[in-house]
């Protein structure tokens, strides 16, 4: 038999038949599909059963996983919860589960959020799992691009980790660290040759600093900051975020308002990358660190039908899906238990033309996943679960549903 929660989530999706009426219009047919479809990555996540301890962005100092919950859950830091249950983002498990996630809902690839690699704070355990991520998204065909949290060094030098003085000259070691290691990588995206390098904000460095860091850098990147950073910043272009502020709730007349003047200054020849979401509603009021940013309702998933439709009407050639799990901030377009595979079930409307997945082969990683977590050392299932995941990456999917749901009911 297959496992309950298997079940629950094959029956759950006919109960978004309505929401996906809402999905990608008929006429979006004739658009022109070869834009790049990324989605932003959070490698941040530590979950005790792998690292023995539960990781900040599960906890934020506040919520404890090991309670249970009415519901049944883990008690989070969050107002989702994935399908998968709490997991590690070293845990090469979830890590298969979620790029062949990915590659079944039509997304090209992901954004990873990246702290640089320096020995402080959590920066060298996100950076090793960046490359573990990286080494998934080579093997099922994906891409991915780097968005820098420049933020980064200004903690360095408020903490004493790093001089002042340095700060610029550090700045250009990053910049050539991604250069001579992964630019070049055939996987990185670029744009006309050039590799593309989102910083969130830029938070810290100001346009003298980045005229000075990024020039020398080989191959020289294009840098793309949030719209209302990037020119004052000297980023090459702008990228779309959900438009939260002030704590206040954003309706849907001002993120489109947001929306079409990100696209403006596409039109006005500006490089832009746009931006698809499904909501935002985070939890920082709740995990007592400060007020929330804002909220945007996802109106059962009619919010990101909309923002995607829009993104693939604009002139942009690469959407960014924020975000794939930043749980803190509410949004995920991974599957979780309230919203089931929604979000993926419209991406792969969009991605039908040059995709040959369907709705239910997204369901195959998740059983894959769970399948693997049940079973013990020397297990004879080892075997042929480690067949159903190259099955799997190679596109095979009628074919590991047979071995999968054999499998499974031998258990």
């Amino acid at each position: 038999m297959l496992p309950t929660l298997i079940k629950i989530q094959y029956a759950l999706v006919l109960s978004y038949a309505a929401v996906m009426a809402l999905s990608l219009s008929p006429n979006l047919q004739a658009q022109d599909r070869s834009k790049i479809v990324l989605v932003h990555y959070m490698p941040w996540y530590a979950s005790k059963p792998a690292s023995g301890h539960w990781g900040w962005h599960w906890t934020m100092n506040h919520f404890d996983p090991d309670e249970i919950t009415s519901e049944g859950q883990r008690n989070i830091a969050s107002h989702d919860y994935p399908l998968i249950d709490l997991y590690d983002s070293n845990d090469p498990d979830a890590l298969e589960c979620h790029v062949l996630l990915m590659k079944f809902g039509g997304i090209d690839g992901a954004i990873i959020d990246w702290y640089g690699k320096e020995q402080f704070r959590d920066y060298a355990d996100l950076h090793r799992n960046t490359r573990h991520f990286i080494r998934h998204i080579r093997r099922a065909g994906l891409r991915f691009a780097i968005c820098y949290e420049d933020q980064t060094v200004q903690h360095m030098i408020e903490a004493d980790f790093l001089p002042d003085q340095q700060n610029v000259s550090y700045g250009h070691q990053v910049m050539q660290w991604l250069a001579d290691t992964w630019f070049h990588d055939k996987a990185y995206v670029k744009l006309d040759k050039r590799p593309v390098l989102l910083i969130f904000g830029p938070q810290y460095f100001k346009k003298q600093q980045w005229a000075q860091i990024v020039p020398s850098v080989s191959p020289r990147p294009l840098l793309f900051g949030l719209p209302h950073l990037s020119q004052q910043t000297g980023m090459d272009g702008a990228f779309g975020w959900p438009p939260v502020t002030g704590g206040r709730e954003v309706v849907p007349n001002v993120w489109r308002k947001y929306l079409g003047s990100l696209h403006a200054r596409s039109d006005a020849g500006e490089s832009v990358i746009s931006v698809a979401f499904p909501g935002f509603h985070d939890i920082y009021r709740q995990a007592e660190l400060h007020d929330s940013y804002g909220t945007i309702d996802d109106r059962n998933g009619a919010t990101f039908a909309e923002t995607l439709e829009t993104a693939l009407r604009s002139k942009s050639r690469i959407i960014q899906v924020a975000t794939w799990n930043d749980y803190g901030e509410g949004t995920v377009i991974e599957p979780t238990r309230a919203a089931g595979y929604r979000y993926l079930e419209q991406l792969q409307k969009h991605a039908a033309a040059k995709r040959k997945f369907r709705p239910e082969d997204l369901r195959l990683p998740v059983m894959l996943y769970q399948m693997k977590k049940k079973q013990s050392p020397g297990s004879l299932q080892i075997a042929r679960l480690k067949k159903a995941t190259d099955l799997l990456f190679a596109g095979e999917c009628v074919k590991a549903r047979l071995l999968l749901e054999t499998a499974a009911k031998e258990n």
